[in-house]
């Protein structure tokens, strides 16, 4: 099934869910490869070319998510769980929706503001427009900043995310992990 039922994630809500989060965290280890090899600049800058072009596939794919979050059913909590964990969860995914979209735009803003005006081509097919912001070593040091911090916080709240579906699986034994891998809970 396509589209979420009042009881499960539809096929496109599971791949759009597990692209992204395997896309992000490949692209907080690709931030550290890139870190890693400062002393060699050539494979650094394709690193940085392959890391702009993974964001700015993990922002559509967010987008997408988002969008299709908004046109359809959205699962009920599985039975016996409580109100207010009911909430932190719709309150954790909403966040993290929201930073799947942050992350990548800071990002972006950091190409766009630096003063060096290396082009962004996306996986070497396109060239991405810079957003409209003003070009400095400060504004770019700002966006740089606040792209740590928020891929940073969106890797652990992801991580704790998962480990909520770990211990819904293994100590609730509830369908809260199953039904976001498209499997039935017997």
């Amino acid at each position: 099934m396509l589209r979420n039922s009042r009881a499960s994630y539809g096929t496109v809500a599971i791949a759009l869910h597990w692209a992204i989060a395997l896309l992000f965290f490949g692209q907080i280890a690709l931030g550290y490869l890139m870190q890693a090899v400062a002393d060699r600049p050539r494979l650094q800058f394709n690193l940085f070319q392959w890391h702009k072009s993974f964001g700015f596939l993990v922002l559509g794919l967010a987008l997408a998510r988002l969008a299709w979050s908004f046109s359809g059913t959205r699962p009920q909590p599985v039975p016996g769980m409580p109100r207010w964990e009911a909430a932190a969860a719709r309150a954790v995914h909403f966040l993290l929706l929201a930073l799947t979209i942050a992350v990548p735009l800071a990002g972006w803003a950091i190409a766009s503001t630096s003063p060096l005006k290396i082009p962004s081509y996306a996986f070497d097919l396109v060239v991405v427009p810079d957003l409209p912001l003003a070009r400095s070593d400060a504004m770019e040091a700002f966006w740089s900043q606040a792209h740590a911090l928020l891929a940073y916080g969106a890797g652990l709240l992801a991580l704790a995310h998962a480990g909520a579906a770990l211990h819904h699986h293994a100590a609730r034994r509830d369908a809260t992990l199953t039904r976001m891998l498209g499997l039935r809970r017997r």
